[in-house]
């Protein structure tokens, strides 16, 4: 099957998840600044997630570029990986909402947790569909930062519950480690190309 509709309907999920986040947005009613500092909260909550969803869109760009072709179970993979990352808007709502609180970190941390196993899902489905000689595999090689987000998303799921603010920061760490795109995809096509 062609991947060219798969890539075009994760692109429109993306940006209507993005859309449904910036809307939860409430301009205040007044015109005083100071009106926008009970804001911060959900700002602060929205930049992190859009920064993850923007992760997600680049890297899923980037894997696209070195799939040949696709079959159902890579297509429910994919699916399955845009549910939770629609589950985004959510939990980003609420800890925005209750400034950091436990349950909501938690819920959060557990949102990532299942939309980073839902990567790396997709990803194996994908290379196991493709040939150990395909741009796919050159590419992917091992997934060490896969791994590793997950390890993370654990111990902040966990750490909510004794500091939310760490386990915020480990997802802020989590979201820096993955800021530049995986380049071993352009790399390897570019090197195919020439």
């Amino acid at each position: 099957m062609d991947k060219g509709r798969v890539e075009a309907f994760s692109d429109g999920v993306l940006s209507i998840i993005i859309t449904i986040m910036v809307l939860q947005f409430q301009a205040p009613k007044s015109i005083e600044l100071s009106a926008l500092v009970p804001i911060i909260p959900k700002f602060l909550s929205y930049l992190l997630s859009y920064i993850i969803i923007g992760i997600y869109w680049t890297n899923h760009h980037h894997l696209w570029k070195a799939v040949e072709e696709v079959n159902g179970s890579i297509l429910w993979a994919n699916l399955h990986l845009l549910f939770w990352l629609s589950l985004i808007p959510f939990v980003t709502s609420w800890i925005g909402e209750n400034h950091l609180d436990s349950i909501p970190v938690a819920l959060y941390g557990l949102v990532l947790w299942f939309t980073a196993l839902a990567y790396f899902i997709l990803v194996r489905m994908l290379m196991s569909h493709h040939s150990d000689d395909s741009l796919l595999a050159e590419a992917m090689g091992r997934n060490t930062k896969g791994t590793r987000s997950i390890v993370i998303y654990t111990a902040a799921v966990l750490l909510s519950f004794i500091s939310p603010w760490i386990a915020t920061m480990l997802y802020v760490a989590v979201a820096i480690m993955w800021f530049m795109p995986d380049r071993r995809i352009e790399k390897v096509v570019e090197k195919n190309n020439k």
